[in-house]
This record gives C-alpha cells, structure tokens and sequence, in this order.
C-alpha cells in the first residue's frame, strides 16, 4: 500500500544550530527551508530529510539513516578531509583500506553526527 509514495528520514538534534553546522560545513549539505523550528534537506530522487529538535538525539543504537551512493570509499576519503570521522564496527565482511565493509552485495561505512546519530554510506556490489 505504501509502496508508492516516497519515504523521507527525521534527524533528531539536541542543538539543532550544532547539528546544522555539521551537516552544511562537514557533510555539505544545503538547507532547502527552514520549518517548524528544524530544517529540511533535500537529495537525488526527490528525497528529503528533516533535521528537528528532539531530547532523543543519539539515542537508537542502529543507522539512522543512510544514503545510497556509488563510491563509499571516495565519500569516506571526501568526509575525512571535512573532519567526518568514521565507526569501526566489529562485522563480518571484506575491509578496505578505508574502512568500508564488503559483504551480502554491499559496500557500507558509518558515521556519527554531532548529534549522536548513527549515519550510513551504503554501496551496491
């Protein structure tokens, strides 16, 4: 039934002007509007997250969110040199010299946000 209809992501902030400053100066994205007190980003498809203000920020111990993307490593190289640092989980799988994990036909790496939250980077293999 859902199927049909696009699907958008909530970021949850503390401090929404913390947050906002690594998402537009580290990650490089650009703020389409300003709403309710948060703010929206846009991406490729049609695709949109809104980054708000919530006392649950960092809390979830699993992915946020994540974007599908068509190089993991170049992006992990990209983000690093912008201050991003990167989790190193423990996961079965192939590591790159980067850090991405290869395994089940993905390429994945993750981040954290200033917030706390648990951000991918997933590649098809």
């Amino acid at each position: 039934m859902l199927h049909g209809f696009p699907m958008y992501a909530y970021i949850p902030a503390r401090d929404i002007a913390r947050a906002r400053q690594f998402y537009e100066t580290k990650v490089g994205l650009k703020p389409k509007e300003e709403r309710n007190g948060g703010v929206v980003y846009e991406f490729a498809g049609g695709t949109a997250c809104f980054l708000y203000l919530s006392p649950n920020a960092g809390t979830s111990q699993a992915s946020q969110a994540f974007w599908s993307v068509t190089d993991v490593d170049g992006l992990i190289g990209k983000l690093k040199a912008r201050g991003v640092v990167f989790e190193n989980y423990d996961l079965p799988g192939e590591r790159s010299p980067q850090g991405a994990i290869t395994a089940g036909g993905a390429k994945a790496a993750w981040f954290k946000d200033s917030e706390g939250n648990i951000m991918a980077l997933i590649e098809e293999v």
